[in-house]
């Protein structure tokens, strides 16, 4: 169909036809021109139909049914043929086949492939791919399985091989997300002094245990991964021993900030309902609070309001002690409690994970499957982040983090002050 009958044709149909057959007409205008590249190719190999270059070890050998891929469709064409005259077994008659490059050129999957990922890290299940794309033999369940393996071993290895090295990392938060009963894997999440977060690394392992947090923290500090010079590390953690451990080990005087949202929650176990408002109110108090002395005063009330109702509560709130206010006893602006008295930034991409990966229904702890998972979810969770809450103020928790120098202690430069500078006249006659 020339172009001056699309437009005739557009003109008699309606506004709901017309888009419709305009894409038609523009894939019969790409395969088109696809056989008229293939045929370009053929001539240069055989020569003009009517005058065959035979010097050139090439001959036309007819036609054959096949297909190329167009914005995600496979389209049906017939491909010319070709053989190599020259090395053919003239006593079979048997000659090798040429592969044209322009027709491997047309069936080059990457698009098509881009596609079947988009869909699949969007939400669409392997089973309904085919739902989605439905010219299209390779958005089977088998195939894009297959694609996903392959491009989520590639994901895993760009995930783990990126670096992470920054001289300007200030805060870390680790966290734990359960795949599936006895598989769990220890997240990592660091923020920078210019406000940007980065998913650092996770690891997989049987449970939130000591030796999965040590393994990942051992790892971040073999990657590169330290805390602005001079500088001590603030780590935010929901109370898990494991993880304030593993983060001890590498870090020794690091600040660690126990969640308050975790530590509510905590306290609402042992307390009646009728006491919970009060609890929020409380807990609003210390958030809102400037500085070391109004944290702990603020402190002081919640534990007050507490050893009246409940000895089990105060036990709690005794066992966390100053890990509460650490993030006032620096001295820095409140405009960062709203981001660093929690562990909400991670928890955040925790969920994230969960929707990411609630797709799947059977966790192989034994291949690649998680790592593979969580390397795709990771890494586009991250795309979608933004700068923290009162990121223009981490300049302040920076200064207060800074190591305070030792002062060096001079030995006394006055002889008279050790015995071994004693002036031996002194002794003359005695």
């Amino acid at each position: 169909m020339s172009e001056y009958a699309l437009l005739e044709l557009l003109g008699q149909v309606e506004s709901a036809e017309a888009g419709e057959t305009f894409r038609t007409f523009l894939r019969g205008a790409a395969r088109d021109l696809i056989l008229r590249v293939m045929s370009a190719e053929v001539e240069q190999l055989c020569g003009p139909a009517w005058h065959p270059d035979k010097s050139g070890g090439y001959s036309r050998a007819g036609s054959a049914p096949g297909s190329v891929i167009h914005e995600g469709r496979h389209e049906a064409l017939k491909r010319p043929r070709v053989r190599k005259v020259k090395g053919c077994d003239k006593g079979t008659g048997a000659c090798e086949e040429v592969v044209l490059s322009s027709y491997t050129a047309a069936r080059e999957p990457g698009e098509l492939h881009a596609m079947l990922l988009r869909s699949l890290i969007g939400g669409v299940s392997t089973r309904n791919q085919q739902r989605v794309h439905p010219k299209s033999p390779k958005a089977s369940k088998s195939s894009v399985s297959r694609l996903f393996a392959e491009e989520g071993a590639r994901l895993f290895d760009k995930f783990r091989e990126r670096s992470i090295q920054r001289d300007d990392w200030l805060i870390l938060m680790l966290d734990g997300v359960r795949l599936a009963e006895g598989l769990w894997a220890i997240v990592a999440l660091g923020v920078a002094e210019d406000g940007t977060k980065h998913m650092l690394d996770f690891e997989v392992g049987a449970s939130e245990n000591t030796q999965v947090c040590a393994a990942l923290t051992a790892r971040l500090i073999e990657r590169g991964f330290a805390p602005k010079q001079e500088c001590r590390l603030f780590c935010a953690f929901d109370g898990s021993k494991a993880l304030k451990n593993a983060a001890k080990k590498q870090w020794s005087d690091a600040i660690f900030q126990r969640c308050l949202v975790h530590k509510e929650r905590n306290l609402r176990q042992y307390l009646p309902r009728r006491d919970w408002g009060e609890i929020a109110g409380l807990m609003r108090r210390i958030r809102k609070a400037q500085g070391a002395d109004a944290g702990r005063k603020a402190l002081e009330n919640l534990r007050a309001f507490v050893a009246s109702r409940n000895a089990q509560a105060l036990a709690s709130i005794d066992e966390a002690g100053e890990d509460l206010i650490a993030l006032h006893l620096l001295e820095v602006p409140n405009t960062l409690h709203v981001s660093l008295l929690s562990t909400n930034l991670i928890e955040n991409s925790i969920r994230n994970i969960r929707g990411k990966t609630g797709r799947v229904t059977r966790w192989r702890a034994e291949t690649d499957q998680p790592q593979r998972w969580l390397s795709m979810a990771l890494t586009e969770i991250e795309r979608g982040f933004r700068r923290i809450g009162g990121y223009r103020d981490l300049s302040a928790l920076a200064s207060a983090l800074k190591k305070e120098k030792k002062r060096e202690e001079k030995a006394p430069k006055s002889a008279t002050h050790h015995p071994a500078h004693v002036d031996s006249r002194l002794f003359c006659g005695m």
